[in-house]
C-alpha cells in the first residue's frame, strides 16, 4: 500500500518555514529515451534542517515515454543521507496513482532506475526527497524524518 505525496509535501513545508539560505544546492540528474536533463532543488536545507532554500520553480521536464525507465543519478551530498524516490503516474484505465522506492541508507547508492508498476501506463511526476535530521510526531504515533531536500520532475509523454 503506497502512501500518498501530500502528507511528505506537508512535511517539507515545515522544513521549509525554519530558516534562511543554505551554502550550495546540489543537482539531480534524470534520464530517459536519450536525454537528460539536471534540476536544481525545489527545497534544500542544512543538515539539521534550519537554514532552508526554496525555489517552487525549480521543476525540470523530460519526456519519458510510456513503459519506458526514468534514471535518477543523485550527488554524493544526497546519497549519503537515507533518500527515496516517490512519483504519481497514470495506470492503464487512466487512474493517478502513487508509488515510491525503498529508503535507501546513507551511501547505499547514487542511483536508482524506475520503472513504473506493471499496472501503471505513463509516468508523470517525480521527486527525490533526501531526509533531514529533523524529527516530527508521526500521525500513526511514533515519528517521521523531514525532508530536508527536494527535487521535482514532470515527465511528459510526447
Amino acid at each position: 500500500m503506497h502512501r500518498g505525496l501530500k502528507p511528505l509535501l506537508a512535511v517539507a513545508g515545515v522544513a521549509l518555514a525554519t530558516g534562511c539560505a543554505a551554502p550550495s544546492e546540489p543537482q539531480v540528474t534524470f534520464y530517459s529515451h536519450g536525454r537528460s536533463v539536471e534540476v536544481a532543488p525545489a527545497q534544500h536545507c542544512d543538515p539539521t534542517g534550519e537554514k532552508c532554500t526554496a525555489s517552487p520553480g525549480a521543476v525540470g521536464e523530460l519526456r519519458v515515454p510510456a513503459g519506458r525507465p526514468l534514471q535518477i543519478s543523485v550527488p554524493g551530498e544526497v546519497a549519503e543521507t537515507p533518500w527515496q524516490v516517490v512519483f504519481l503516474y497514470r495506470g492503464a484505465n487512466g487512474e493517478e496513482l502513487d508509488g515510491r522506492s525503498p529508503v535507501f541508507a546513507p551511501n547505499e547508492r547514487h542511483a536508482y532506475t524506475l520503472q513504473l508498476p506493471p499496472d501503471g501506463k505513463q509516468l508523470e511526476h517525480v521527486e527525490v526527497q533526501q531526509f533531514s535530521a529533523v524529527l516530527t510526531p508521526g500521525t500513526d504515533g511514533g515519528v517521521d524524518f523531514g525532508i530536508g531536500g527536494s527535487w521535482v520532475l514532470d515527465a511528459k509523454e510526447q
